[in-house]
């Protein structure tokens, strides 16, 4: 039984639709090949289901998250200045404000309006997969973990500095920060971690109180937790945004109560 397969009206099957330029007759990309590329470079960007819903249009600014409105304003510009301005974002704050959401909104917008091939990885999942390469059992390499964060056009490093730092974790995000800086491709990244360098370590030592430990590290920078010279690298690969607000989740959670 032979099934009918639907062609395009504006392209008959050919890809290309005929358009009027000048008054001269052209032909360009029928908007069923773009849709049928935006939905490829969607599956091959990994975006979590958790964030499957997020969108550039339904991140909420009203009432009081009015204060994210400038974060939202920042991430409607990258994409329209993309790929003329290609400086990557930092967005910075607190648990639940909606730097995910926002990094997943422009990656969504750039792959379905401009065709760019994006990718998104969790900073911790990332670790664990290269860590797992070094399993002789596990049929995957370093390099074979590495290579698409490398060559993504536009990469989002989500949760930056949420493992606890080490040598080994230091060097694998300063070799992807590097690379992606030599290569000049546009990397979006969300930390809860602030813009500022390592702490005075021998005067973290001084302090012997229990109370004055835990407080101090509830105040770990971003340079604590990737080293000064990988934050003065992130600031020259992107622009800041920071972001206040209450935490999205929580107030979600007390609206279903």
């Amino acid at each position: 039984m032979k099934m009918s397969v639907e062609v395009c009206s504006l392209c008959e099957g050919t890809g290309w639709k005929p358009v009027s330029v000048a008054g001269e007759r052209r032909v360009t990309r029928c908007d069923c090949r773009l849709q049928a590329r935006g939905q490829a470079l969607i599956e091959s960007a990994h975006i979590p289901r958790r964030y499957e819903s997020c969108y550039l249009s339904n991140f909420d600014v009203d009432g009081s998250h009015q204060r994210l409105a400038s974060a939202r304003l920042a991430a409607g510009k990258f994409v329209e200045e993309y790929p003329v301005e290609s400086a990557g974002l930092l967005f910075i704050g607190s648990v639940g404000v909606g730097k995910t959401h926002l990094a997943v909104g422009i990656i969504k917008e750039l792959i379905t309006s401009k065709g760019i091939a994006c990718l998104f990885c969790d900073y911790r999942e990332l670790l664990k997969e290269i860590q797992n390469s070094y399993n002789a059992s596990v049929q995957a390499t370093e390099l074979g973990v590495l290579q698409p964060v490398f060559e993504a056009e536009v990469l989002v490093l989500d949760e930056l500095g949420a493992v606890k730092p080490s040598g080994w974790v230091q060097d694998t995000v300063g070799l992807i920060l590097n690379t992606r800086y030599n290569d000049k491709r546009t990397t979006i990244i969300t930390t809860n971690f602030p813009n500022r360098p390592e702490r005075d370590r021998v005067g973290q030592a001084a302090s012997t109180s229990r109370e004055a430990a835990d407080g101090a590290a509830s105040k770990e920078t971003l340079g604590d937790r990737i080293g000064n010279r990988m934050l003065s690298r992130l600031q020259e690969m992107c622009r800041i945004v920071e972001m206040e607000g209450d935490d999205y989740r929580q107030l979600r959670r007390a609206n279903y109560r």
